[in-house]
């Protein structure tokens, strides 16, 4: 959304593993040099630890591309796995070709043993990565270090690195794992960054993104930066990503200490226990709460006459009655009117997304005659809804208890705000809401209604016309080099390419109805 604004190729803070983006602090250089060590002397077992978010897949990432062309890898990223299909996705993650009728773990390890000697005979390696490891069974632990026994008489055959969470480190010390933990000749855990380090990996990630210079952050926003992510890159990527749209929407290239406040406030969301206590701020509820221990304390040394009316309000006695009869007026008590609820039924939601539609069209006479109108449906994550430009819906994901759990529930979108979005209601009234309950209600499924027409509108590479030209400008406009030509050329082929890959469609370069009806959702 802000790209183009900053002049940037892509967003440069997304929380995706890409080892392009990897900053090498000396912690992460020390846990590289770590793994290289022990790939290259052939260690056996390697483990990495480190908290959430500290760039450990993104380090794995970069490692593999530093591996030459004779050591194979493996990689498995989903640790809920039996014993057994840790060996039959080991064999398919190597490329080993199993005879149809093999499925035994004996099947398994023997072609594997086969592949490997094979392997090391042409002076190869071969390397078995292993992500989110803390998950992983002590079956399935046990079963990777019998793996370890695929070696000659000087040499291991295979290398495994496994990495995980600090939890990695626990588990690995517990008896059963006794033998596993003796085998590990290289460990690392990585540490977050240090301060003087924060301003060093924002700007590597804007230059990488193509920055050229025309976008900083000031000196009190690298301290705010820090004091709220304690160094870890997921928490910099999340700050630094939320303060480049609160500048976008300010028109400002210059990121400022109140506006990484601002972001921060954003992504901790204004109601969030772990700032406020019901709506009121941690500390004034500890201050009241001091204050009215206090005033308890001053009430019992004032006099022991007036136990009875201070304990009667925490017992069951008569004394209750008492002050209710004297305080509290005999006239019933209403109860508050439900406020109307965001969430709305199928519907309710799909009339008014179609109404919405229309009051965009007549007020801005956009999509005319000679098209028809359709509904389209795509799973996308949810950072991706602050690109939206017209009205959509999205499943929720975790529907209120009083909802029925059989019927979905849907949040119908006007516009997206630089806080949030404006949804509406059950009773057709605009409400606020922030990004952080979109966030955490977001269900993947996103709807919104699209204008196509009947003629073929599929777009490859060669073409030149208008149509090619509309979508360069689109790209463009959304964030990607595209030069408008209207000529469908190799370059605005991968473009294409990276925007599908992006948004979960297939990146076939094709502009198609999907990847249309998409592009349409993102611009005016």
């Amino acid at each position: 959304m802000y790209t183009s604004f900053f002049g940037l190729k892509e967003s440069p803070f997304n929380l995706t593993p890409d080892p392009r983006y990897l900053f090498l602090s000396p912690f992460h250089k020390e846990a590289l040099d770590h793994l290289l060590y022990g790939i290259n002397e052939r260690k056996g077992f390697i483990a990495i630890t480190g908290g959430i978010g500290t760039g450990k897949t993104t380090l794995c990432r970069a490692f593999l591309s530093h591996l030459n062309g004779s050591t194979k890898s493996a990689l498995i990223f989903n640790p809920s796995i039996s014993d057994r299909e840790l060996l039959k996705t080991t064999n398919q993650e190597f490329g080993i070709e199993m005879d149809p009728a093999a499925d035994s773990k004996k099947d398994y390890i023997d072609a594997l043993n086969h592949f490997l000697l094979k392997t090391f005979s042409s002076g190869g390696n071969a390397v078995l990565l292993i992500d989110e490891a803390q998950n992983l069974s002590h079956t399935v632990l046990e079963q990777i270090r019998m793996l370890s026994n695929l070696e000659t008489e000087k040499e291991k055959l295979i290398q495994i690195v496994l990495v995980g969470q600090s939890e990695l480190k626990e588990l690995l010390t517990s008896p059963s794992l006794k033998q596993l933990d003796e085998r590990i000749m290289v460990r690392y855990d990585l540490r977050p960054l240090d301060r003087k380090y924060i301003k060093g990996y924002v700007e590597h990630r804007l230059v990488v993104a193509g920055g050229q210079g025309n976008l900083r952050f000031t000196g009190g926003a690298f301290k705010k930066i820090y004091a709220y992510s304690k160094g870890n890159p997921r928490r910099i990527n999340a700050v630094c990503d939320r303060a480049l749209l609160i500048a976008y929407a300010r028109e400002k290239h210059i990121v400022s200490k109140g506006m990484v406040a601002k972001a921060v406030e954003d992504i901790r969301g204004n109601m969030t226990t772990d700032h406020l206590v019901m709506g009121w701020p941690r500390k004034r509820v500890a201050s009241v709460t001091a204050l009215v221990f206090l005033l308890l304390m001053v009430a019992g040394l004032a006099g022991w006459k007036f136990r009875k009316g201070i304990f009667g309000l925490s017992t069951h006695g008569q004394e209750i009655t008492l002050v209710r009869t004297r305080h509290v007026s005999s006239r019933p008590v209403m109860p508050k009117k439900k406020a109307a609820s965001l969430f709305l039924d199928e519907q309710t939601s799909l009339a008014g997304l179609f109404r919405l539609f229309n009051e965009k069209r007549d007020s801005n006479g956009l999509d005319g005659d000679g098209t028809h109108l359709g509904l389209v449906s795509f799973n996308l994550e949810a950072g991706h809804y602050v690109m939206f430009k017209r009205p959509f819906r999205v499943n929720v994901s975790n529907s209120p208890p009083s909802s029925l759990p059989s019927r979905p529930r849907y949040l119908l979108i006007r516009q997206v705000t630089a806080d949030g979005a404006i949804a509406l209601d059950t009773e057709d009234r605009d409400q606020a809401v922030t990004r952080d309950f979109i966030l955490r209600h977001w269900g993947r499924k996103v709807s919104w209604v699209y204008p196509y027409n009947t003629r073929n509108l599929n777009l490859v590479r060669g073409m030149s016309s208008p149509d090619v030209l509309r979508v360069q400008e689109t790209l463009n406009e959304i964030g990607y080099m595209v030069q408008p030509t209207g000529f469908y050329g190799q370059h605005t082929f991968h473009e294409v390419m990276k925007f599908q890959t992006v948004f979960g469609l297939t990146a076939d370069g094709i502009v198609g109805p999907r990847t249309w009806a998409l592009l349409y959702q993102m611009v005016e």
